[in-house]
């Protein structure tokens, strides 16, 4: 199945749909003939056997053995996404590539061949293009009506400096394109570099070069990775009847003209097409020929002053006058009149004529302002990123139905206008807002800070990670809105607010128990288990913390913000990207490396598990400069036995003594400097979950605690402790 290209919207995609169901009226197949592939109408003179297409020339194969049906050009493989009775067919080739590796050596490379007799490149539509900082490219093709091999190419160069100028220009800087001449047959496109691209392989690897149709690319900084993982754009070809001219084809038997159409000798190829005259509609080449357009049904479609006076006739109509007027009756002609006209008839003229164009000034005053309102609706999509979105769906093979597009109308009406006292929250990327839709469910909705284009690539980044995640303890999304200036998403609403909101009160005096804690922490950790080792592609969440755990009314954890998440490919441990994250809870060997691994989420939840046990932040400017780092604190007090006085009170009156202590050894291991000393996000989930199902069977003894702690605890064994109340 060949990618989407790039470039193309996704409310064209919508429309189209509309467009093509207009179109099957009038281009449809022969009777007892499929006349679709897929969403890929084929009207005759194309079919998919003897019985419905002209001659084989127009064959079109159904593959229906693919994941989804593919029309296939004759019995080949050019796969087909569109046919027009103005005679063109786009059809999906391959892009030719040329790659190197890090020592500059060849890692793969392929040209681009179009082998399809009756058919030529079409000139008007198409361009040839390379794209790469040390790319050659260059067709050859035979010409119509020539032996002779036609022979161009260009020449694309850059630097890494040069990256900064990309601006949606194919110009010669990383992007080179030229028109192609008409009559271009049986297609070679070739592809290579002067330099093995040694000097650019940070960033561009690869060359491309490919003839496409020049609407649905279009170039910049992100192609050289988009081209290589789409491999095939969309290409179109003319056809016509034949390879005879109209004059010579209309006086034999074959001629595929029907009743009421012309015939048209059209350039860029041999033969003929037809086309309906004007005042008619339909096939030109089905048996029944062209259909009358009934003019008088439609107000728009003629002209007659008095539209009941209109009469239609055979690929035209007449309008006449009411009894007692004369003329010809059309607003283009003598209109009709009267010779005796009474001075109040020349009044309700007059005032008829007013209420017009009041009634017509209003009406095109909030059609144009509807206009408007739906341009900028578009603007605000693409800038909102609905390319990037569609695109990623696309490549990752998820449903678009998987996340609900919503408009800017319900959720402006959800939220009272985003009203203050909806927001439930604030963080850095923007506020949340709690929204009330039509039937009445409540939704969280995420409205995202004016944002430049990187944010723009995490808010698309977060939808694209959640709709690939089914875990009952991930806050669920239900769809996102992007017609607005700002991006929105809109999640399930999670009613009980953060796990730092319940851990880090204001007053001290903290309202969820230590059992509710531990189990908290297994939920939590259990997400992130999942995460890692049984998604569909492993997934490295980046920004672990409270103030990202949601708690419904039973406290049960919701683990929510994807928007720094990474997807990991399966065959990489570690990914190379910007750090981020936040202050307290980053992993040092990520912070010092720059290489994302799981260990990452592994050091942010051992953070997370300090702050259960301490009701603690993990970064604070108060208090002495030793404390402020949560982690380095904690690590600390256990070298110096002094985990209980630093634990929180309710967890200190609650919590078993041999509970806490097996949680502080975990979370210890979780925070050891070197990642690969750290147990697994599922090692964690099982010792937890050990821990809580140990707690229900045997409850651990009632044991007060001294605040001067045992030698062994978290270090090596010093003999027998007993610890009295203090």
């Amino acid at each position: 199945m060949a990618p989407m290209p790039p470039g193309i919207t996704l409310y064209l995609i919508l429309f189209s749909c509309l467009l093509g169901a207009e179109a099957s009226v009038g281009s449809r197949a022969l009777l007892g003939c499929e006349d679709k592939c897929g969403n890929v109408s084929i009207p005759y003179p194309f079919g998919m056997d003897s019985r419905c297409y002209l001659s084989r020339a127009f064959l079109i194969t159904c593959n229906k053995s693919a994941s989804r049906p593919q029309p296939l050009l004759g019995g080949g493989n050019l796969e087909v996404t569109n046919i027009t009775l103005e005679g063109q067919v786009e059809v999906m080739t391959r892009i030719a590539m040329d790659c190197y590796d890090a020592s500059g050596s060849r890692v793969s490379w392929n040209s681009s061949r179009l082998r399809a007799a009756m058919y030529t490149i079409s000139n008007n539509r198409n361009k040839f293009t390379a794209v790469g900082c040390d790319t050659y490219a260059t067709v050859r093709a035979k010409r119509k009506g020539s032996d002779n091999e036609y022979v161009t190419g260009c020449i694309s160069y850059c630097n890494k400096g040069d990256t900064k100028g990309f601006n949606n220009s194919c110009s010669g800087i990383g992007c080179c394109q030229i028109p192609i001449p008409s009559g271009l047959k049986n297609i070679t496109v070739s592809v290579t570099s002067y330099n093995n691209h040694t000097h650019i392989m940070d960033f561009n690897p690869c060359s491309y070069a490919f003839i496409a149709d020049e609407t649905k690319f279009t170039f910049n900084s992100r192609s050289f990775d988009e081209l290589r993982k789409i491999k095939y754009l969309p290409m179109v070809l003319d056809w016509a009847i034949g390879n005879e001219t109209c004059k010579v084809a209309e006086g034999k038997s074959g001629y595929a003209c029907k009743q009421n159409s012309n015939c048209l000798d059209p350039d860029n190829r041999s033969g003929y097409i037809c086309k309906c005259k004007d005042g008619y509609n339909g096939n030109p080449y089905h048996p029944n020929g062209c259909q009358d357009i009934d003019e008088c049904k439609s107000s728009s479609s003629n002209n007659c002053v008095y539209k009941t006076n209109c009469v239609n006739t055979p690929g035209n109509y007449t309008c006449s006058c009411p009894k007692g007027f004369h003329g010809d009756g059309r607003k283009d002609g003598t209109r009709c009149t009267q010779n005796e006209v009474k001075v109040i008839e020349i009044s309700i003229a007059i005032s008829s004529c007013a209420l017009v164009v009041i009634v017509g000034s209003s009406w095109l005053f909030f059609i144009n302002k509807k206009r408007k309102l739906l341009n900028m609706k578009r603007k605000f999509f693409k800038k909102n990123g609905g390319l990037l979105l569609h695109q990623e769906l696309h490549e990752r093979q998820v449903s678009t139905e998987t996340v609900k597009i919503f408009t800017a109308e319900e959720l402006k009406t959800a939220t009272k206008n985003y009203d203050e006292s909806h927001i439930i929250g604030r963080g850095g990327f923007g506020t949340v807002y709690k929204g009330i839709l039509k039937k009445g469910t409540e939704v969280a909705i995420k409205k995202s800070r004016v944002v430049d284009q990187s944010q723009i690539k995490q808010f698309i980044n977060e939808v694209i990670i959640l709709s690939q995640i089914n875990h009952r303890n991930v806050v669920r999304l239900l769809g996102c809105c992007l017609e607005t200036e700002v991006p929105l998403l809109v999640y399930e609403f999670v009613s009980n607010g953060t796990l730092s909101d319940h851990i880090h009160c204001e007053n001290g005096d903290s309202s969820i128990s230590w059992e509710i804690r531990i189990r908290i922490a297994t939920e939590s950790a259990q997400v992130l288990s999942y995460l890692h080792s049984a998604a569909s592609t492993p997934i490295i969440h980046r920004d672990v913390k409270p103030a990202n755990i949601l708690l419904d009314d039973n406290y049960t954890a919701k683990v929510s913000d994807f928007g720094a998440s990474r997807l990991v490919p399966m065959d990489q441990t570690q990914l190379s990207t910007m750090v981020q994250g936040t202050l307290g809870y980053l992993d040092p060997e990520y912070l010092c490396t720059t290489q994302l691994t799981e260990k990452s989420d592994v050091y942010s939840f051992g953070v997370v598990l300090v702050e259960l046990l301490t009701g603690k932040t993990a970064h604070s400017f108060a208090g002495p400069e030793e404390e402020r780092n949560l982690a380095n604190h904690f690590n600390k007090s256990l070298r110096n036995n002094r985990l209980f006085r630093i634990l929180d009170e309710k967890v200190a009156k609650e919590g078993a003594v041999e509970q806490i202590k097996e949680v502080a050894k975990l979370a210890k291991r979780c925070l050891s400097v070197k990642g690969e000393e750290r147990p697994s996000m599922k090692e964690v989930a099982q010792e937890l979950e050990d821990l809580r199902r140990l707690t229900c069977q045997h409850p651990w003894a009632e044991v007060t605690l001294n605040i001067e702690e045992t030698q062994f605890l978290l270090g090596q064994t010093s003999g027998v402790s007993t610890y009295v109340s203090n």
